[in-house]
């Protein structure tokens, strides 16, 4: 086996076994059921919001940390505080011990980042492509065998709530014991370098002495440091229209995606109290599998046929779908309308959000990928956590379940609008540009 190859499939591994969390579908279930004395108001505004901030203020640190310690330790981070996670979600009781599992929910989630980064060091360029669909495909196959499984225990009463938990912290213990077993890294992309080659001084090269070899000697470049280096890559990046563009909508996407799931299951307990069966896992599975496809859907259109204007307009009119998506969630009194809006919703996020980050990428340098997506996921936190703020806490509204999903949906539909008005606009300026140039090429 190839060496780009090996190190591919075991990183997989590790990917694979870390999204077989089978008990995710049905926390909130386990956590408002009969083993925690926590209301649904406690949850929402006291719980659940601790991971949202926790995730945004440890991605930056996470970021650089990451690229500083080579990537390794990061991902045996990952798997170990799903072992924090897990074990005090099963042997803790109190409010306060949920926030601080909330807040390592929030490590769990940032050094994630090392999960997507650690391969683009240790392959060579020409297989980026492929090493990234396949540390995509085994998330996405874990997110599936996960969904099966959860929905497999509870409808043939083979495990409760709790116990679905001992499943996912045995495979988050599998998948931190693996991560001892990747290879590490030698050089990452910011403070670890590979050198120039540089000549002892006392030795002298042939021709030296000759003054244009001297005078190419000195005009050889320095490399630039790590932060050097970064301000650089951020600075090519975010100075290109294009990139902006995109990485605003994949930002706007990302933070409405992450708050449309972090609450959904609250949503479904709202319309459906106490559920005969709860079909969670199965959503969490039919989901995952469409998303997967439209991922490749997307990936495989916006290679062949998409160009940036189409691509625009083509994610604004699915945003104002998935904006209708929502609505149907939160707005039916049918558990099962709400089950298929969700899906829906997230299949089209799926091709998306694909779309979005093809556009990036396509503007940008290869090495600046890790840092710019980054960056863009870290805005889609604070978008996120905005919109915690204002639609969740008490410090906003407080909405409840169904007017916080009202507010989601109309997020979605008011972002459709906003770029479906940018198309026009540029589709405006091109053709009076156009024209104008006609204009000059026959005077």
């Amino acid at each position: 086996m190839k060496e780009w190859l090996k190190i591919s499939c075991l990183l997989c591994v590790f990917g694979f076994i870390r999204e077989i969390r089978p008990s995710e579908p049905y926390v909130t279930e386990y956590l408002l059921g009969p083993w925690r004395n926590i209301s649904e108001t406690q949850l929402t505004h006291d719980v659940y919001p601790v991971g949202t901030y926790s995730y945004l203020v440890q991605l930056v640190f996470v970021f650089l940390i990451t690229d500083f310690l080579r990537y390794k330790p990061l991902i045996i981070t990952v798997g170990a505080t799903g072992v924090i996670i897990w074990s005090m979600l099963i042997w803790t009781t109190s409010l306060l011990s949920l926030q601080i599992l909330e807040f390592f929910y929030g490590t769990y989630m940032a050094a994630e980042v090392a999960y997507y980064t650690y391969i683009y060091a240790k392959v060579d360029k020409k297989y980026y492509p492929r090493v990234t669909s396949h540390t995509r495909a085994a998330m996405f196959a874990g997110k599936l065998v996960s969904g099966i499984t959860s929905q497999l225990m509870i409808n043939l009463e083979l495990m409760n709530y709790k116990e679905l938990n001992y499943i996912t912290l045995a495979t988050q213990i599998i998948a931190m014991i693996w991560a001892f077993g990747l290879p590490g890294v030698e050089k990452s992309l910011y403070f670890h370098r590979e050198q120039l080659p540089s000549r002892d001084p006392q030795t002298q090269l042939p021709g030296e002495g000759n003054l244009e070899v001297e005078a190419y000697q000195e005009s050889t470049p320095k490399q630039p440091h790590a932060l050097g280096l970064l301000w650089l890559h951020f600075r090519n990046a975010y100075t290109n229209p294009r990139v902006i563009q995109w990485s605003l909508w994949y930002a706007i996407g990302l933070a409405g995606y992450l708050q449309v799931t972090y609450y959904v299951q609250v949503l479904w307990k709202v319309i459906e109290p106490e559920p005969l069966i709860a079909w969670n896992g199965a959503v969490d599975a039919v989901l995952t599998a469409l998303a997967a496809l439209c991922a490749l859907a997307a990936g495989y259109l916006h290679t062949e046929r998409l160009r940036p204007r189409t691509s625009l307009l083509t994610l604004a009119l699915l945003s104002a779908v998935e904006g209708g998506c929502v609505l149907i969630c939160c707005w039916t009194e049918d558990i099962y309308w709400s089950y298929a809006g969700f899906v829906l919703f997230g299949a089209l996020y799926g091709f998306t959000i694909t779309v979005a980050s093809a556009e990036v990428a396509r503007n940008l340098q290869e090495e600046s990928y890790g840092l710019v997506f980054g960056v863009n996921t870290f805005v889609a936190l604070v978008f996120q956590s905005l919109l915690t703020i204002i639609v969740v806490t008490d410090t906003g509204f407080e909405l409840d379940a169904v007017g916080q999903y009202t507010v989601y949906a109309f997020y979605f539909i008011g972002v459709a609008v906003l770029y479906l008005i940018s198309v026009l606009v540029e589709c405006l300026i091109f053709r009076d540009t156009k024209s104008e140039k006609l204009e000059n090429s026959l005077d």
